[in-house]
């Protein structure tokens, strides 16, 4: 049974606590890594639908970039406008009700290089047109150590 597959996550199930209570679910994420059919390098919508009504009340929820579903073509730093549109996809899904009541992707955070200085002007331009009703902003990481083995590359991104 591989780690993070869903026979594995099968085997704890929690009691649903307080299941009237309303919740905004802040901070989740989509993303599609697998070359091959792994189940935990998989996580859209089917999958955040069956965790959301599993038995909360879980109204709507908010998007935050994965780095995931980049473009592959044109500028660098426009590529993460790819992935807002990818969710904005989601989002409309998820408003036909056929995967219930839950507004998925109800908000949007993306990802914008904050190192582009002015640059970046067009990058949020372009991300605010890709969702113009659920972008809200961006998340950028500002984390930094002087030690190279520390550096975060996309070999270490999950």
């Amino acid at each position: 049974m591989p780690f993070g597959g869903n026979d594995w996550l099968a085997l704890t199930q929690e009691e649903t606590l307080e299941p009237d209570i309303p919740i905004c679910d802040p901070h989740h994420h989509f993303w599609d890594f697998r070359t091959q059919r792994i189940p935990y390098q998989r996580y859209l919508i089917h999958e955040l639908a069956d965790d959301v009504n599993s038995g909360h009340n879980v109204k709507s929820t908010v998007f935050i970039e994965a780095r995931s579903m980049y473009r592959t073509d044109g500028p660098e730093e426009m590529r993460p406008v790819g992935e807002v549109e990818f969710v904005q996809g989601l989002a409309a899904a998820s408003a036909s009700g056929l995967y219930g009541p839950t507004k998925i992707a109800a908000a949007i955070v993306g990802h914008a290089n904050l190192n582009l200085g002015d640059a970046v002007e067009p990058v949020l331009e372009a991300l605010q047109a890709a969702s113009p009703n659920r972008f809200r902003g961006i998340r950028h990481s500002v984390t930094w150590d002087p030690h190279p083995e520390v550096e975060v590359t996309s070999a270490h991104r999950a």
